[in-house]
């Protein structure tokens, strides 16, 4: 494409889910509760978890961290389509959006980190109760948590800087409500290849990691309970 097609984009447009006014009130109304309720529920755990001490266990601990992780996501998307929906206006700065990419990146790939280790807390909790609190210590949680979160970092940062070197066409347009990665390489101009292999090796490695983690976990608490059961019928 040619360079006096491409221009320093400073603002995309959110299309959102529908373009009907009577039913973007109904979706305004809809999103604002839901948001709510989400904001609140995770609010209450996070502040149970942290005003009772019986509750100072690892997998309350992470479940509380899991909670701030959904607050953030949707703290990140929600409130900006609200704004644009009571505002009609669909715009968002290049520097917003590109916040919005790296955020949901970050923190989806956190949560997903939180869901491994907490599925990895239970199979210590049940298949070595006696060595659950020296196994499941306060620095190893810490380092989990840690980990989770560098890892997602990394990931969001990596894709965000690697979105700063496409350049985009005139009157971008999301068909979406939040900037989503996947949008964001479809509509630039530049050429996409190193990011789209970049996608498919990273959600590939992270995603197959966090998954297979937590097979293993279910599996090694699974198995076992059915060869008890098995034994148990034969006498």
């Amino acid at each position: 494409m040619e360079a006096g097609n491409h221009t320093a984009v400073s603002e995309f447009l959110l299309l959102g889910l529908t373009e009907d006014t009577e039913l973007q009130s109904l979706i305004f109304s809809l999103f604002l509760s839901m948001y709510l309720v989400t904001i609140r529920g995770n609010l209450l755990i996070i502040l149970a978890v942290s005003s009772d001490p019986h509750l100072h266990t690892p997998m309350y601990i992470f479940l509380s961290n899991l909670s701030f992780t959904d607050f953030c996501i949707s703290t990140t998307t929600i409130p900006k389509m609200l704004v644009n929906i009571q505002a009609q206006d669909q715009s968002i700065t290049y520097t917003a959006c590109l916040s919005q990419v790296c955020s949901v990146l970050i923190f989806g790939g956190l949560e997903n980190g939180l869901l491994a280790v907490m599925t990895y807390d239970r199979y210590v909790a049940i298949c070595h109760p006696l060595m659950y609190t020296v196994i499941m210590n306060p620095c190893l949680c810490v380092l989990l948590v840690l980990f989770s979160l560098s890892i997602s970092t990394m990931h969001g940062l990596l894709h965000g800087l690697m979105v700063l070197r496409l350049s985009f066409c005139t009157a971008v347009e999301f068909p979406h409500f939040f900037c989503e990665l996947a949008q964001v390489l479809k509509l630039a101009c530049s050429d996409t290849l190193i990011n789209n292999i970049l996608v498919h090796f990273l959600f590939t490695i992270l995603g197959a990691s966090s998954v297979s983690a937590i097979i293993f976990s279910y599996t090694q608490i699974v198995c076992p309970r059915l060869r008890i059961g098995s034994t148990g019928k034969k006498y």
